[in-house]
């Protein structure tokens, strides 16, 4: 019942000879620092700055340094693929991958993203997104890993480890509180010492464990003072109390001053200018001669440039290192080099195991062998060009089905499999398809809905970065309601016809005022090139969907903590109750909770043994596949602090996917680091600190559907 299972078993082999020309952080920065002692002052400013907006191939570029045969870097989006080249791969969209709660699909993701921006040159590739889907409507959620900090700790770990070990620099984005568009650039996030560590620097600190390279400062303010030229962010946290080696780089334009920001950490301005196409730059000559006139120190210089020298050795890119093969100014002139290989296979895999089952009512699916099958909603049909480099720039616009949201985040498509090409294709010859792709024409949709055995509706919900506005919607989503009339249509169909299935591929969370007319739902989330293969995988049972939802699905907007909002002063005042946990504190019934999806099997847990063991915990549990379908389960182990703590309810430690064949168990073991896992962050110390008391653990199918429950002392 599981297709593409190869593609998985390949991350657990995977051996790079890349990987093995790497060096140890002390051995890159022995390199490093014999480099930059034998520079001129000019030159260590020049390894620091970009060369400006459109002035190199890449959308960031670090001139050469001939002295020690350094070609310079090139930078390069998004988080899903490369950006603004041709023959890449459409990529799948960061919060599917959390919605597999894949590690291993994780991990070969990027693989596979690391080769293709290594065979394009790329030094540097500006990804993952490890932002936190703070607020449901936030432009750039689809980019990430979702609303919890430990899920998206461990696949922003997962993405590091994957693109370095194809010898490309990873960059972890945007550090830090940069969790909606709107006045991203103005606006000061306010947080308290403590949320900051346990939710929001805690994906970083993982990235920064996993040996990341990069780490992206971001354009908002932190507590009244900008990102890039945080003195608490940049130097105490992420380079004093993290340990960080790599180097630190502005957003774009995000620098905002020369010597406040040199001396608060920032090791690169991106793209070197101070505005795109401005000419000048807060580095460059002003660096220069803050150094001469003492505002800087040349230790800092000298800092700056062996960080970014040593994550180049660190990756081993100074030997054998494609050259560069996109051209941001000219898409065209770019060689050709098609990097793709079988990578669509890894996107196919990932696009059916980040399918979220959100109902299924009678076993409406798996789809047998309906006589006739209506395709009903523009989602459903070709995108009618919208994705190419030409019709659509940055995706930011929504025609046909939604595979991306718009911005940065992006990758231009090879190809798109729609759904409906993807269906046909794979259902049986006597299976008879209509179609009616306009959304607003509901007289044809209740049409093809009587005509047919099974309806499905196709809807969706679009947002991206904020420099595109969308029907409206500035980056963020203004409403949490699906577009192009999606509610109207799902409604008249299933009126129509009570056996009706949803399809909605969407950037988060989206009320659904019809759920109890009809008779199942699925989330595809954006699934990238593969689309409609991947869906059609699920539908018809050849994957046994597995997905679940990496955020929580309210059944009214207000139940959230917190939207995005069009204001100066953004007060982070719910604290560490973020996503499941702000529902569980505040006792609010959420529609579908964070970690929920269905499967066409069912599965017993029993067994739970708690056991401490050396400086930490063990917990291991039973699961069982008690149906007759094999399929995969994913158990979540969430733990219970003491109330001395002053924690949520529950908080997210733990999770792993296991494929049982029907009437199969196996036993599924967490490991707790009390260090780590079972401490929180002590502000006056500025430390962590170590909880005793009792906990309670809790193992189950969702935040809110726990099965198993026990407790230990420390």
């Amino acid at each position: 019942m599981q297709l593409h299972v190869s593609v998985a078993a390949a991350a657990l082999a995977i051996f790079s000879l890349v990987d093995a020309a790497q060096l140890s952080w002390t051995d890159a920065y022995t390199k490093a620092k014999k480099d930059v002692a034998s520079l001129s002052l000019a030159q260590k400013v020049d390894v620091a700055t970009g060369i400006g907006w459109m002035n190199g191939p890449c959308v960031g570029n670090t001139p050469p340094i001939d002295k020690i045969d350094f070609p310079g870097l090139c930078l390069q989006d998004s988080p899903l693929g490369v950006r603004f080249a041709f023959n890449v791969s459409g990529g799948i969209a960061g919060l599917n991958t959390a919605s597999s709660f894949d590690k291993t699909l994780a991990l070969q993701r990027a693989h596979d993203m690391g080769v293709e921006f290594r065979e394009k040159g790329v030094n540097v590739q500006l990804g993952p997104d490890v932002n936190m889907a703070r607020v449901p409507n936030a432009g750039r959620n689809w980019e990430g890993f979702g609303e919890d900090p430990y899920l998206t700790g461990v696949m922003g770990a997962l993405t590091v480890e994957g693109i370095q070990a194809e010898g490309v620099i990873a960059t972890a984005k945007h550090y830090i509180l940069n969790e909606q568009e709107q006045q991203r650039t103005t606006s000061s996030s306010n947080i308290d010492d403590r949320t900051l560590h346990e939710v929001y620097v805690w994906p970083f600190a993982r990235a920064v464990e996993a040996g990341v390279a990069s780490i992206m400062c971001s354009y908002n303010k932190i507590n009244g003072v900008y990102a890039c030229e945080n003195d608490d962010t940049l130097n105490r946290i992420l380079k004093e109390e993290l340990g960080f080696k790599g180097f630190v780089q502005s957003d774009w334009q995000a620098t905002m001053s020369g010597v406040p920001s040199a001396l608060a950490g920032l090791d690169m301005t991106m793209p070197g200018d101070i505005t795109f196409g401005s000419g000048n730059s807060y580095f460059g000559g002003n660096l220069t001669a803050a150094v001469h006139n003492g505002s800087v120190p040349l230790s800092r210089v000298n800092d700056m440039a062996t960080r970014i020298l040593a994550s180049w050795y660190k990756l081993g890119q100074e030997t054998h290192y494609p050259s560069v093969g996109v051209n941001f100014v000219n898409y065209t002139d770019a060689p050709i080099r098609n990097v793709q290989h079988n990578h669509k296979q890894t996107i196919r895999s990932i696009g059916a195991a980040s399918v979220v089952l959100l109902k299924n009512k009678g076993n409406a699916l798996p789809l047998k062998t309906p006589k006739s099958i209506g395709i009903i909603g523009s989602d459903g049909g070709p995108s009618a060009g919208s994705y190419s480099e030409t019709a659509c720039a940055d995706h930011g616009c929504d025609v046909g089905t939604l595979a991306e949201g718009w911005g940065s985040g992006t990758a231009w498509f090879p190809y798109l499999v729609d759904p409906f090409k993807g269906l046909k294709a794979r259902a049986s010859r006597t299976t008879k398809f209509k179609t009616s792709f306009d959304d607003y024409d509901l007289e044809e949709a209740v049409a093809v809905a009587k005509a047919v055995e099974t309806p499905i509706v196709f809807a969706n919900a679009d947002s991206g970065e904020g420099y595109i506005n969308v029907g409206g919607n500035p980056g963020d989503r203004s409403n949490l309601t699906l577009w192009h009339g999606g509610d109207a249509l799902i409604e008249a169909v299933a009126d129509a016809n009570p056996n009706t299935i949803v399809v909605l591929h969407t950037v988060g969370p989206v009320m659904m005022p019809w759920l109890n007319k009809v008779k199942a739902v699925v989330n595809a989330g954006l699934p990238g090139q593969e689309s409609g293969n991947s869906l059609a995988d699920v539908l018809f049972g050849d994957v046994n969907p597995s997905g679940r939802l990496p955020y929580t699905n309210a059944k009214k907007a207000s139940d959230y903590s917190a939207q995005a909002v069009d204001a100066s002063e953004i007060d982070y005042t719910e604290g560490l109750l973020i996503g499941h946990r702000w529902f569980d504190a505040k006792n609010i019934e959420p529609l579908f909770p964070f970690g929920y999806g269905l499967s066409y099997t069912n599965f017993g847990y029993n067994g739970l043994k708690v056991k401490k063991s050396g400086s930490g915990v063990s917990i291991t549990a039973t699961i069982k596949n008690t149906g007759k379908v094999d399929g995969a389960e994913i158990p979540q182990l969430y733990i219970g602090f003491p109330k001395s703590a002053e924690e949520p309810p529950k908080v997210l430690r733990g999770f792993e996917k296991v494929f049982l064949k029907a009437g199969h168990s196996t036993k599924v073991t967490f490991e707790l680091d009390a260090a780590k896992e079972l401490s929180i962050w002590n502000s006056d110390a500025r430390k962590w600190k170590a909880v005793k008391g009792s906990f309670t653990v809790y193992v189950g199918a969702s935040s809110r559907d726990i099965r198993l429950q026990g407790t230990f002392n420390l």
